[in-house]
């Protein structure tokens, strides 16, 4: 067992290791003042809290970061989980500190109505601090790496959770940030606890082969080391890896591979001194070995936005296997490893604020965002910051960098929203082309406009790929047509109402439409017309939200007449039953009234798992007490009973005093696409619901059919849930499996 005070020693020896300047008797200060504000706190492995904190900073000493942000490290969850606050820890170390302290942590001490608008608020926060100081998402991702590192001692459910949010944010983001050795990391926890069986079966896999794999390496390796050094190129350092899980468990995913069908499991790097020895090796390379067509990648002439920079090459070598190539210089490989931490000013002593122009793109996010809800929110942050680019020049020869799929509309915007407004046609390489053409790397694009343009169509909201086009579009539609828009979007939301089988005159009751109005972010009804009338808002989601607080009113409603009723005159009524034999409803077991019985096992059948809500009938089970399911399960078809068993269906329903949640299965048919399981996992974990169970099969035909046992409160919860996976994207049908 490592003790405290070893582990703070090995922390000042990495950081003594790359800078020896640093102010240690400030990260001493604050650790111990971190050491006492946390006290008796525990983990859930039960070591004291405080080792939490250390290792955070440990991670972001190997970033090789400077004095501030191990001192921030080390203080990061004192805000949080301790009577520290902002003004305390900017007085005893620096209001630099607190900022970067205040912007990592959590917004816990506020209360949001849904998952989604506290997911989107957290990241909102984050984002805002990180586009002043990028030291607060480097420290954020070190917090979320140190706890995936230790996710195995939380709850089946918690992990679930973390790994999904991990997927979903961090891990996306430690890859724009270039940080491409954390993102590897981070991916390979999450997928640990999002598909054990297929992590375990890569991981046990890669064990097995290890030895063979290591040959293989080890004879690539001096192959291209001999031939370097014949060829005069020195102080090349080459060296080789597998693949990660994550890694392989995609491409076995997205092709439909088995472990042992994927063949470019192996990576090769060659670090050389200068960018003309990069090129000379690959010229070297593709003499030693055969190179395959279409794979060759030039980031260093072109580099990535995250400022990656590298020459990538796929090759086959004398055994036939293909292994990838990259060829980069010393520097391009720091970068290429921590990214941002690797361009870090701080740490040469150069003083100024952290947001230089570098990070723009994270004020540009932010601004597209404003006026969206959190379902929007987190959708277009996952388009712009995590989505793969299409890089393209401006006719001037300026590189200008989208996100994969993005139009000639997406181009226009991003030049200018003048641009956008006013273009009438645009041109690719010379030809001129549809307003959906979909761009592609190296395209040269050029914009024709008029003075004379009638502004944007409403269908550029649906083609443009970018969420910066599709606010520049909104805002023109809010700002010059809001009584078109109103009239338009009452008729789209009319029309939803009437499909979902409810009126106008049900929303506006004088004791509705209050209740109404607050589960909308509008004030009144003219303000949500106008905002589906120009794509800011849908009339779907209108229409659903309206329905949900509909239905909560007429339960509540229903409920105080049944109780009104039930005191006006209970002991009549019991008389009366009691004269006419019927039997008397007792006490719910596991929310269940069974008609006649009292104090009997209940279970819920697992071919149709019923929930509240769901009409039911009950099954006298020999020894197991009353199975409970569903009245449409083929199982209880009154057409199936055998005759003797007649006897044993009995009458049951739900009581008042139901349980906080019940297991129940869907299964979800799509047509197969990549990326369909984060969608999925991201609708599940945005929707407030436990999941059990996840397990998806492919068919040769190209659907997927996903297995999903989730915990909900009644049917309500659970037809939200539905509605919510039948509008992904590919999703054919949502059903409750039975019989």
């Amino acid at each position: 067992m490592v003790s405290l005070e070893e582990r703070y020693e090995h922390l000042e020896k990495t950081i003594r290791g790359y800078n020896i300047s640093a102010d240690f008797a400030q990260i001493r200060a604050a650790y111990e003042y971190a050491r006492d504000h946390h006290g008796d706190q525990l983990r859930r492995d039960g070591t004291p809290y405080i080792t939490h904190p250390l290792q955070v900073a440990q991670i972001v000493a190997e970033m090789r970061l400077d004095s501030e942000s191990i001192i921030a490290a080390l203080l990061h969850d004192c805000i949080e989980d301790t009577d520290s606050t902002y003004d305390d820890i900017a007085k005893r170390f620096s209001s630099t500190v607190a900022d970067i302290v205040d912007g990592v942590t959590k917004l816990t001490r506020v209360q949001y109505s849904t998952m989604e608008e506290e997911q989107m608020e957290n990241l909102r926060k984050m984002l805002f601090a990180m586009s002043k100081d990028i030291r607060v998402i480097l420290i954020k991702i070190a917090d979320r790496l140190h706890n995936m590192r230790t996710m195995e001692y939380q709850t089946p459910e918690k992990q679930k959770k973390k790994a999904f949010e991990t997927m979903e944010i961090y891990a996306p983001i430690a890859h724009r940030l270039g940080m491409q050795k954390v993102k590897w990391e981070l991916e390979d926890l999450s997928l640990k606890y999002l598909d054990p069986v297929a992590y375990k079966e890569i991981v046990d896999k890669l064990a097995a082969e290890s030895q063979e794999h290591a040959q293989f390496m080890s004879d690539v390796q001096a192959q291209i080391t001999q031939r370097l050094g014949e060829m005069g190129i020195g102080n090349a350092t080459v060296y080789g890896r597998v693949k990660h899980p994550y890694s392989i468990y995609r491409k076995m995913y997205a092709q439909d591979k088995t472990m042992d069908e994927v063949y470019d499991l192996f990576a090769f790097r060659v670090l050389v001194d200068t960018v003309a020895d990069c090129y000379n090796v690959l010229g070297v390379i593709h003499d030693l070995y055969k190179p395959i067509l279409g794979r060759f990648k030039d980031y260093i002439a072109t580099p990535k936005p995250n400022m990656y920079q590298s020459l990538h090459t796929t090759v086959i070598g004398d055994q036939g296997i293909p292994f990838e190539v990259q060829i980069r210089t010393y520097d391009m490989h720091a970068i290429a490893e921590y990214g941002v931490a690797a361009h870090w000013k701080y740490k040469q002593g150069i003083k100024g604020e952290g947001g230089e122009k570098t990070y723009e793109w994270i004020r540009r996010l932010l601004e597209n965002q404003e006026d969206a809800d959190a379902e929007d929110f987190i959708h277009s942050l996952k388009i712009d910051m995590f989505s793969d680019e299409v890089f393209v020049f401006t006719p001037r020869g300026d590189v200008i960098n989208l996100p994969a799929e993005s139009t000639p509309i997406d181009f226009a915007y991003s030049i200018h929203s003048a641009i956008g407004n006013s273009m009438v046609g645009a041109k690719v390489n010379g030809r001129m082309v549809g307003f959906d053409y979909q761009l592609h790397n190296g395209d040269i694009v050029e914009i024709n406009t008029s003075k004379s343009a009638h502004g944007p169509s409403r269908d550029w909201v649906k083609i443009a790929r970018s969420s910066e086009a599709r606010s520049k579009i909104r805002q023109w539609f809010k700002k010059e047509r809001r009584e078109e828009n109103i009239a338009q979007g009452r008729a789209s939301f009319e029309s939803e109402l009437k499909h979902a089988g409810m009126t106008m005159a049900q929303i506006t009751a004088p004791d509705v439409l209050p209740a109404v109005m607050k589960r909308i972010p509008f004030k009144t009804l003219d303000e949500m017309y106008a905002a589906i009338g120009y794509g800011g808002y849908t009339a779907l989601k209108a229409v659903n939200r309206i329905r949900d607080e509909i239905i909560h009113i007429n339960r509540t409603a229903g409920q105080e007449k049944a109780a009104e009723a039930a005191k006006a005159q209970p002991p009549a009524k019991e008389q009366q039953e009691a004269a006419k034999g019927l039997p008397k409803k007792v006490k719910s077991e596991k929310g269940i009234v069974v008609e006649g019985l009292s104090n009997c096992l209940v279970k819920f059948s697992k071919c149709c798992t019923p929930v509240p809500g769901d009409e039911i009938v009950g099954f006298i089970t020999r020894g197991y007490g009353v199975s409970v399911h569903r009245k449409d399960c083929p199982n209880a078809d009154p057409a199936r009973r055998s005759e003797a068993d007649q006897g044993r269906w009995i009458k049951v329903s739900w009581g008042e005093d139901v349980n906080a949640s019940y297991d129940t299965s869907l299964e979800v048919v799509c047509k197969d696409r990549p990326k369909l399981l984060m969608d999925i996992s991201t609708v599940l974990s945005t929707s407030k619901v436990n999941v059990s169970g996840l397990n998806v099969q492919s068919t040769a035909d190209g659907f997927a059919i996903f297995h999903v046992t989730i915990s909900v409160t009644g049917y309500q919860q659970l037809d939200q849930v539905m509605r919510k996976l039948g509008q992904i994207s590919s999703v054919m049908k949502v059903t409750r499996p039975a019989g």
